[in-house]
Order: structure tokens, then sequence, then C-alpha cells
């Protein structure tokens, strides 16, 4: 290894420490009052190193939650392609689909979550472009994802979509964002199958072919 290629390296580990403590911090606090000094520790580098990778907390914050976001929507896409690319029963395809969203959600991906709660909690005080950086790399892409699936669905007249974004996006609406553990509350499996099964059967009623 060179010495520039050393340095190259060890660049790219301290972006990465800091943009994962910056994660915990901002998953805590919030953006308005996460502070540098507190990322700057949890990441455990100076603040200057941190000025040095990022111009100012703004830019801090839309580099995490991209960066998060890009990451939880590969791992949601890997879901929906999981239950949705061939489906033997819909009803129960569907409800392994949304017991799994909520499953990640609530373990691997439970940084990101409460991320995206403190976004939503002060949405008015983070900056827009922060806003949709996040909105580009995670909802919206997934959203897609998932109405290509619904709309191959549909053409195999298993449901009734005739605008798939809109039958995807009430669909994450009733296996995902309505359950409590959207809103931080932690449930149990029995809970979340319950939450989710109900919540297909009802995108059923109205999308079922």
């Amino acid at each position: 290894m060179t010495r520039d290629d050393g340095e190259r390296r060890g660049r790219s580990e301290k972006r990465c420490a800091i943009l994962a403590g910056a994660l915990t911090i901002f998953a805590r606090d919030g953006y308005t009052r996460a502070g540098i000094d507190a990322i700057a520790a949890e990441a455990g580098v100076s603040t200057r190193t941190i000025y040095n990778h990022f111009q100012d907390k703004a830019g801090l914050f839309q580099a995490v939650i991209q960066d998060s976001a890009t990451r939880v929507a590969d791992a949601q896409i890997a879901i929906v392609d999981r239950h949705l690319r061939k489906v033997t029963d819909l009803e129960a395809d569907l409800v392994a689909f949304g017991r799994d969203w909520v499953t990640a959600g609530q373990t691997e991906h439970a940084a990101h979550s409460a991320l995206v709660r403190q976004v939503n909690a002060e949405s008015g005080h983070v900056p827009q472009a922060a806003i949709e950086a996040w909105q580009e790399a995670g909802p919206l892409r997934v959203r897609g994802a998932l109405a290509a699936r619904l709309e191959e669905l549909a053409r195999q007249g298993l449901l009734k979509a005739g605008d798939p974004r809109r039958a995807a996006l009430h669909l994450m609406i009733l296996t995902a964002t309505s359950n409590p553990s959207y809103r931080g509350a932690r449930l149990s499996e029995a809970e979340a199958e319950e939450m989710v099964t109900a919540g297909v059967r009802a995108f059923l009623y109205g999308y079922g072919g």
C-alpha cells in the first residue's frame, strides 16, 4: 500500500466513523439539538476533523440521512424482491413481506427509524435539501420498486392496481407507517403479525383482483 492509498483509507475510515457517530446523535437528539461536540465525541474524532469532511452541520446531516436512507432502502428493496418476486399465496406473501419490513425497522434499522421520527417531529427546522435527498435515496426509491412488483401482480390478475405507485404507498402505510413501531413503540412478534395481517387484508379489500 502506498502512502497515498493509506491516507485515502484513513480519510474514508474517519468519514465512516463520523457518519456513524452523527447518525447516533441525530437519531437521539434531533437536528436542532444535536451538537458537533457530541458528534465528535461519539465518532472518536475532533470537531476540526468533522469540519474537514463536512462544511457545516446542515451538510453533515444531509450526508448522514442520505447514507442511512440508501442502506435501508437497499435492504427494504431486497425484502420486496424476496417476498413479491414470485407470489404463490398473495395474502400470505404480503403478510410475510410486511412482517419482515416491520421487524427490520425495529432491529437493524432502528437508528434510521429514530432519525426519521426526529425529522418528522421538527421538519420545519430541518434543511429542505436534506429532506429531498432523504426522500430520493430512500422512500421514493423503495416505493418505485414496490410499485413495479404490484404492477406485475396486477398484470397477473392478482390485484386491481390502476396506479401502482398509489397502491404501493397504500400498502406501505397499512403495513408499516400506521404501526405503533413506526412511532417508536416496540411490538412483539405476535403484535406485529396481527397489525400487518390486518393491514394486508385492508389493502386486499381495496386492491384484490
